[in-house]
């Protein structure tokens, strides 16, 4: 049983139109006199692309469609295939006894065909019913991942070009066909706002300022560029504990400091330490810090003695590279930490009331963004006769298999949203906003929607909300180059495919419609990745049983809530129920949530796979070029087995079933066309004095591979270490 097919037997047929409407040119030819008043297309065909043109040469009107250059003679039915109902024609029916080649069960005629034919002669061929592609049907697949499916026939010169074949990927990597194990109590609809393209502009506006807002403060208040990521891992950390009502930006935290950005800020003061690799490079760092330490205690408000104590050590440390210019990279180094250790607390004093004077001032602001957004999408829905709902529905209280999260308000009437496609790209614009995704990811956020949308059968607010989608995610990850792909990045194929023959995994905890591999995930946003088959955030996610993956975004904050969120789940289920999680080894210090999850009462096995060894997906996969999809691992990788009783007998982690896992990634690593990870190289032993731990830690996440404070005999070990527990 499946709860994915939820939706009702009406809904269902109305994916399944028929053709409707027999507006044809039958009759006698039209003259010029009468083509120069044309008769006034229906607006759903004007959106999906058609307009009416006169033929010359035939003297007579054709239908032109400038999204896919089709031509028809007769007018398009939307019922059959078009851009805006059917964008991929998975539900274009053949045309039975005809050319294969028939789009939309149409097509322009030839002139040989004219002159054989009579005006009225022509028939228009028959269209069987066709059969929908959803949870119900099972096995039913859209396409064949063979590279030669992908080549369609080319118009000749001769006969006007008929509506394109599906496309069909040539590398598909995600598989939708998985049903679902995972059992949840029946909820009720949730009290979100509904998605709409004009909010959307909006809230990516406001983002943006408030990016801008938090640059020039970093700028103006410590003269330093804003930590790498600190803003995206700081909208992470917020969501953790925000009770706000905007699906992005945080209005109702507490504390309203944010310990992730005040931590990453100070990191940076008073300089920004990177990586050393040369024996000069050492050399200028520390006299850069040396410097700026003096000048930045004789500028604040600091105490005689701290003053005392930061001067001298400044001055100790100039005096000592003026004299010793044959010290080595080690020397400069250990010189350096001595230095922080001595300088650090003082210098943190004096920039403390500074530091949180920034993080309470973005909060307040993103607040007020907040506030005025909500008053807006308010608005939109109240001139769209759309009240409010204040009371939760009743539902019963029973066990389901899991679907999407419902929403308790019916959408606004959406915009019209132009597709159209350069290459292998989809395009997307609503008011000179353009956003991109690859037709691969294009045609998995169709299926994704058809699987999970119930309220849109005819897919006329699908384009729309795959805008509100894809700019959502830009908006919350940046813009910068590599900004943000780790905070989705994914594991490949290959260990997802072991994950769930193995061990029955038909779920990802932390994913996106863009990212996911399963059809079932839970996601960040609620209110737009429901259509696409999300199930609600998973902090607020509660199962009775199932079998569950779980890659988080490498945020401290976050990943402690996750574990203490497993345990709570384990703790109240008795069904089978199992976790495998995926988390960078850092253990310089160990991050609280491995430690946690290592000294768990649930915790059944343990793998550590070292650094270079594995590889990620990259988190902007649906628009990187297929080169840069995967990426290696900069950082060990533990894999932890947490399950009840009940889940420990039914997948339990045997030696057999980990050794597949382990060469599922021997598999994925062995890709010749892996990159290495967008992020930092790795801190080597004599490298580790020239960056902090868990700030540096979390202020260098570029990808999911790119956290760099992992163990050293994890990243020197020659394979994968089992621990069991």
């Amino acid at each position: 049983m499946s709860n994915d097919s939820h939706g009702s037997a009406k809904g269902e047929a109305a994916m399944t139109l028929s053709p409707s409407g027999s507006a044809s040119s039958q009759g006698s030819p039209l003259s010029p006199s009468t083509s120069s008043k044309p008769q006034e297309l229906p607006e759903e065909l004007v959106q999906a692309g058609w307009c009416k043109c006169w033929s010359k040469r035939e003297n007579r009107p054709y239908y032109f469609n400038r999204f896919t250059n089709q031509s028809l003679w007769e007018m398009p039915v939307l019922g059959q295939h078009d851009v805006i109902s059917d964008p991929l024609g998975l539900n274009a029916a053949p045309a039975v006894g005809g050319d294969g080649n028939l789009g939309n069960g149409q097509r322009k005629r030839r002139v040989s065909e004219e002159q054989a034919a009579g005006p009225n002669s022509f028939k228009r061929p028959k269209v069987e019913p066709t059969t929908p592609i959803s949870p119900s049907t099972p096995g039913v697949k859209p396409w064949s991942s063979a590279p030669e499916d992908r080549q369609s026939q080319l118009a000749t010169a001769t006969t006007p070009s008929s509506a394109p074949t599906p496309y069909r990927p040539a590398i598909i990597y995600w598989d939708l066909d998985i049903q679902t194990n995972a059992v949840i109590r029946e909820r009720p609809p949730a009290p979100h706002l509904p998605p709409h393209p004009e909010i959307e502009l909006q809230r990516a506006q406001l983002v943006t300022k408030l990016r801008q807002h938090y640059h020039e403060l970093c700028h103006q208040r410590e003269g330093i560029d804003p930590p790498r990521e600190s803003f995206n891992r700081w909208l992470l950390e917020r969501k953790v504990i925000d009770k706000g009502h905007d699906p992005l930006l945080p209005s109702d935290c507490d504390p309203v400091i944010s310990p992730s950005m005040f931590r990453e800020i100070m990191n940076d003061i008073p300089i920004r330490l990177s990586r050393i690799k040369y024996k000069e490079e050492a050399r200028k760092l520390l006299f850069k810090y040396a410097e700026a330490a003096k000048k930045m205690i004789d500028s604040r408000n600091a105490s005689p003695d701290s003053r005392k104590v930061v001067k001298w050590n400044a001055e100790d440390t100039m005096n000592w590279l003026r004299r010793d210019h044959s010290a080595s990279k080690e020397d400069y180094m250990d010189r350096l930490d001595h230095l922080r250790q001595q300088c650090g607390p003082h210098v943190t004093a004096v920039a403390k009331d500074s530091v949180e004077g920034i993080c309470s001032k973005i909060f307040h602001i993103s607040a007020e963004y907040s506030r005025r957004l909500r008053l807006a999408h308010l608005a939109l829905l109240r001139d769209c006769n759309i009240p409010e709902v204040s009371e939760q529905a009743e539902v019963q209280d029973r066990l389901v298999y899991c679907y999407p999260v419902r929403l308790v308000l019916q959408s606004a009437p959406q915009p019209r949203v132009e597709l159209h496609f350069e290459n292998e790209i989809a395009c997307l614009r609503f008011k000179g906003e353009m956003v991109k995704v690859n037709r691969g990811h294009f045609s998995k956020l169709e299926l994704l929607y058809r699987y999970s949308c119930i309220d849109d059968p005819r897919f006329e607010k699908f384009l729309s909300r795959v805008w509100c989608l894809i700019k959502r995610y830009q908006v919350m990850f940046g813009s910068g180059v590599n900004e943000g792909t780790g905070l989705q990045g994914a594991l490949p194929v290959s260990v997802f495919e072991a994950l769930n023959k193995q061990f029955g995994v038909s779920f990802e905890c932390f994913a996106s419609p863009l990212n996911c591999y399963f059809k079932q995930f839970c996601s960040a946003f609620p209110d737009i990745d429901c259509f696409f088959g999300s199930r609600g955030p998973f902090l607020d996610f509660s199962t009775v049983s199932g079998s569950f993956e779980a890659n988080p975004p490498f945020c401290e904050e976050l990943m402690d809530a996750m574990v203490t969120h497993f345990e709570d789940l384990l703790e109240r289920s008795s069904e089978p129920l199992s976790f495998i999680v995926f988390v960078p080894e850092w253990r310089d210090p160990v991050t609280p949530a491995l430690s946690r999850m290592e000294g768990s009462r649930f915790l059944r096995q343990q793998l550590s796979v070292p650094a270079y060894e594995h590889e990620y997906r990259s988190g902007s996969q649906h628009i990187c070029k297929r080169e840069e999809m995967y990426y290696k691992a900069v950082h060990g990788t533990a894999v932890l087995f947490l399950q009840n009783a009940a889940g420990f007998t039914k997948w339990e982690p045997t030696a057999e079933r980990l050794a597949e896992l382990l060469s599922a990634y021997r598999t994925s690593s062995s890709r010749s066309s892996s990159l290495s990870s967008p992020g930092p190289s790795p801190v080597t032993p004599g490298d580790k004095d020239s960056t902090s731990k868990i700030p540096e830690r979390t202020a260098s996440t570029e990808s999911a591979g790119s956290h760099d404070n992992n163990n050293n005999n994890s990243s020197s070990s020659p394979g994968c270490k089992i621990t069991g527990v």
